[in-house]
């Protein structure tokens, strides 16, 4: 959208954790309100008639009509937490916010780059996203420590850790598919 410009373009103004799609890390999207390439979206012109705040949630609206029904479908990236997400981040501020997206982001481009086997990319995306750090920690963990791993192949590497993720998603109730509207 001409004219919309933020500084975070790893988490957007309606909550999508930009950072972790597939869209940006294939270099197709920069991100909300990153310039080139960037979609106009009713949201963005939402917040150039509410003077421009960073986050939906600095606005006095928020959470407004426009956050009923938001979360129900999915795009390229998942839309199930960002009420949630825009809630945690305006918790514990946007720095850590930040610092807990940045290492998640390192994490799956470690898993990309190791456990990827060319039909994960999505699978991992949503794991990161939509687990809890400490969830994701843990499970990089077992996959760091266990001596097996380094002599899988990387099918198998990318199935086992994939179902380590599917574990613990599991446990949590957590859906790890994008959902399409029907």
């Amino acid at each position: 959208m001409k004219d919309f410009t933020r500084l975070d373009l790893l988490f957007s103004l309606c909550g999508l954790n930009c950072g972790l799609c597939t869209m940006r890390l294939n270099g197709y999207c920069p991100g909300c309100g990153g310039g080139e390439g960037n979609q106009s979206c009713k949201i963005a012109r939402c917040s150039m008639q509410h003077g421009k705040p960073e986050y939906c949630n600095q606005c006095e609206e928020f959470s407004c009509e426009k956050y009923e029904k938001m979360d129900e479908f999915d795009s390229f990236i998942t839309h199930q937490n960002r009420k949630r997400d825009l809630k945690k981040q305006q918790e514990i501020g946007a720095e850590a916010y930040r610092a807990e997206q940045e290492e998640k982001i390192h994490i799956l481009e470690w898993l990309l780059a190791n456990c990827n086997d060319g039909r994960k990319k999505t699978f991992f995306c949503l794991a990161v996203n939509l687990l809890e750090l400490e969830d994701v920690r843990k499970v990089m963990e077992q996959i760091r420590t266990d001596e097996m791993f380094g002599g899988l192949s990387l099918k198998e590497k990318a199935g086992y850790a994939a179902g380590r993720f599917q574990k613990v998603a599991d446990e949590r109730g957590i859906l790890l598919k994008l959902r399409k509207k029907k």
